[in-house]
């Protein structure tokens, strides 16, 4: 069995400087913590792999495709493998759960 505490993952998530922190691989799924400051800028593109969002904090829109949402604390959103998205306008430090089916980077894209 693999367990994680938040606590323990934001930690390292701050350590290494990036946004991005995966902490769980297998094949079929990777997950990860990613976080963007109040104000941020969400550099990401589109990714290969399905991909779900949970938000564990803050408030921000999403685009995805040609769609848009205001998410908050306990917004899920999927976004299918290929489509465009980006977080934005985002009011409060957001902070996701984000799982890639399968794995991120393991399909080329």
């Amino acid at each position: 069995m693999d367990a994680f505490e938040l606590d323990d993952l934001r930690a390292a998530r701050r350590a290494s400087g990036r946004g991005y922190l995966e902490f769980l691989r297998s094949p079929d799924l990777s997950i990860g913590l990613y976080e963007l400051p109040a104000g941020g800028i969400d550099p990401q593109g589109p990714h290969a792999e399905d991909e779900a969002y949970y938000v564990i904090a803050g408030r921000a829109t999403i685009t995805v495709g040609d769609e848009e949402r205001t998410v908050a604390p306990g917004s899920v959103v999927f976004v299918a493998a290929g489509v465009v998205h980006r977080f934005h306008d985002i009011e409060e430090d957001l902070s996701l759960l984000v799982a890639f089916g399968p794995a991120e980077g393991s399909r080329a894209g």
